[in-house]
């Protein structure tokens, strides 16, 4: 039986939901579209739902290119009794809303946490992409592939291993391998170049011109309400500085500060460095290379002064008592 089938097995409904993380990056999307694609072939309806937003224009792309059909939680009407799947994110995540429904399954590539409750699940924390996962779904069950899922698929890959140079695995590389043969290689070359618009520029500004480096670890506020995408793509685009070999980057947005952690070094777990940074303030976490974190509930300048200075220095704190073990 293959997982698949397990989760199959699992399913009482005609129709179920399947749950993004809060702000879906384009590996939650794919990965979503791909199950749905799955699910459909097995005769089970499904809807792909979040709480949050999608800001980033590429990943707005991604949804208007490939016809992902994507509800926000405000605009549907979930019964307790419903069935949800989680993917690309797990229960007790800061960025995964708990809804009403049964979070039945949960399939991600996240540390493993808490499965109490699941009838499935499926956590690979050795995959680069939860699409390859849901990749490897068509390609062990013989199930077709249509080009919209295999190019939403490939484009997940990319992103989330950073063109296959950061936390992949060689089962990322297999499905990368099969799903390029099916893609549609020139639009993806439209998300590819759809990833900033001119008001994104101003967040690296920021980034540049308030960047302080102590020893290998760079810290950067930029402006507020910046996107998840840019928070994220400011602290990779740091992290290509010769000078610092780990990143803290970070905004005020939707009430809070939204915290991005990147590590170079074997020996400093990023998703680790940020839990234990945001203790008592909120909750953050993810992989050894790339992680986030949120502190919730910050309404004045001076409580984003505060927190800011408290969690940098935990930071600095954290990584600099480390034997750094470098790649």
């Amino acid at each position: 039986m293959t997982k698949l089938d397990e989760l199959i097995k699992k399913i009482t409904k005609k129709h179920i939901y399947i749950q993004m993380h809060n702000y879906p990056d384009q590996d939650a999307l794919a990965s979503a579209l791909g199950l749905q694609s799955l699910l459909n072939f097995k005769n089970i309806d499904s809807t792909i739902c979040f709480n949050g937003q999608i800001d980033k224009h590429n990943t707005l792309k991604m949804i208007e290119m490939l016809h992902i059909e994507v509800f926000n939680i405000n605009d549907i009407s979930i019964q307790s009794d419903d069935e949800i799947i989680l993917v690309d994110g797990q229960k007790g995540n800061v960025n995964m809303e708990t809804l009403i429904g049964v979070e039945i399954a949960c399939i991600d590539h996240h540390p493993i946490q808490d499965v109490t409750g699941y009838r499935f699940y499926d956590i690979r924390n050795d995959y680069g992409a939860c699409s390859t996962i849901i990749g490897e779904y068509f390609i062990e069950n013989h199930i077709p592939i249509s080009t919209f899922v295999a190019t939403g698929l490939l484009y997940g890959i990319k992103m989330d291993t950073g063109n296959l140079s950061r936390r992949v695995s060689f089962s990322d590389i297999d499905v990368f391998c099969n799903l390029y043969k099916i893609a549609n290689i020139d639009v993806l070359r439209v998300f590819e170049n759809s990833s900033l618009t001119k008001s994104d520029l101003v967040a690296y500004q920021d980034a540049i011109s308030n960047l302080k480096i102590v020893g290998r670890i760079g810290i950067a506020k930029i402006g507020d309400d910046c996107s998840e995408a840019i928070i994220g793509s400011i602290s990779d685009f740091l992290l290509a500085l010769a000078e610092v070999d780990v990143t803290l980057v970070y905004s005020y947005r939707v009430g809070g500060l939204k915290f991005s952690v990147r590590s170079e070094y074997k020996s400093v777990d990023a998703g680790k460095v940020i839990k234990e940074a945001l203790k008592e303030l909120g909750d953050g976490g993810g992989h050894p290379t790339m992680a986030a974190g949120f502190v919730p509930n910050i309404k004045t300048k001076e409580e984003v002064l505060k927190v800011a200075e408290l969690v940098e220095k935990r930071v600095l704190n954290i990584v600099t008592s480390i034997d750094i073990v470098t790649n």
